[in-house]
C-alpha cells in the first residue's frame, strides 16, 4: 500500500550522506578552473552549514573541508553538482578538466540543451548513479525480510525521535527541532541504532537528498529530512 517504492530488481544503495571530505576530493580532482560552478561560495561563508573552503585562483584552485566538518554531509550542492559527482564516480575518479572523460558523460549525459529542458535521463549503461524515488523510498522503509513498508526510515512505524546524537537509543534522526539553532549538522553514522532495514542512515535527517525523478516544470526530486540545500 505504499505510494512508492517497488523495485523489481537488485540494486544498491550508499549507506551514508555524501561526506565534505569526499566532495572535497573530488572538486580537487575536476575543479582546478570550474566552469560548471561545482563548488558554491556558500560550502564557504556559511559558518554553521558550509563545510569546504577553496583556495587560489581559476586554474590552480584547491579544496578543503573545513575543521570539523570533514565527516559532515556537503550542503550547496545541486542536482547537477550530484549527477556531475556521478559520473566522476562512474569513470573511475579521474583526475582532469570537467570534460566527457571526468563529470560530463558516464551515468548521465549533460549538454546544456539536456540541463536547460531538464530533460536528463539515467543512461542506460551507467552503474554509479543517484537513485530514483522508488530505489530511494524502498531502501528507506522496506523491510525484505518482513516483507512490509514501515513509516519511518528507521524500521518502525513509531514517529522518529529528533535527539542529539549522543541521545540515540533507536529511531533516532537529527531532525526538527534538534536539526536547528542549537543544533547543528551531524556526523555521518552518529545515529548508529538507527539505520534503515536495509542497513542506510540519516535517510530521515541531517540533509535532504537527491533523487533523479522530474517533478513538475524544472524540478527534481528531494527526499529525507532537515537542512534544505
Amino acid at each position: 500500500q505504499s505510494p512508492c517504492g517497488a523495485v523489481p530488481y537488485t540494486y544498491s544503495i550508499g549507506k551514508y550522506e555524501v561526506t565534505n571530505a569526499q566532495y572535497a576530493e573530488f572538486l580537487n580532482k575536476v575543479a582546478a578552473t570550474d566552469p560548471n560552478a561545482l563548488y558554491s561560495t556558500g560550502m564557504d561563508i556559511d559558518a554553521a552549514f558550509g563545510g569546504i573552503t577553496r583556495s587560489g585562483s581559476s586554474g590552480s584552485y584547491s579544496y578543503a573541508a573545513k575543521s570539523g566538518f570533514a565527516s559532515k554531509p556537503v550542503t550547496y550542492v545541486s542536482f547537477w553538482d550530484a549527477a556531475r559527482f556521478s559520473n566522476w564516480l562512474q569513470n573511475g575518479q579521474l583526475t582532469g578538466l570537467q570534460t566527457s572523460l571526468t563529470t560530463e558523460d558516464g551515468a548521465y549525459t549533460l549538454t546544456p540543451a539536456a540541463i536547460a529542458a531538464n530533460s536528463v535521463l539515467r543512461n542506460l549503461t551507467a552503474s554509479v548513479f543517484l537513485p530514483s524515488e522508488n530505489e530511494w523510498y524502498k531502501a528507506a522503509y522496506y523491510d525484505p525480510i518482513a516483507g512490509l513498508y514501515y513509516d519511518y526510515p528507521t524500521g518502525t512505524d513509531t514517529v522518529t525521535g529528533c535527539v542529539a546524537p549522543g541521545a540515540d537509543t533507536g529511531n533516532s534522526a537529527n531532525c526538527y527541532p534538534y536539526a536547528f539553532p542549537p543544533g547543528s549538522l551531524t556526523n555521518f553514522g552518529a545515529y548508529a541504532l538507527s539505520d534503515s532495514p536495509s542497513g542506510t542512515f540519516d535517510q530521515g535527517g541531517n540533509v535532504y537528498e537527491w533523487h533523479e525523478q522530474i517533478k513538475v516544470g524544472r524540478y527534481r526530486g528531494l527526499r529525507g529530512g532537515a537542512w534544505l540545500v
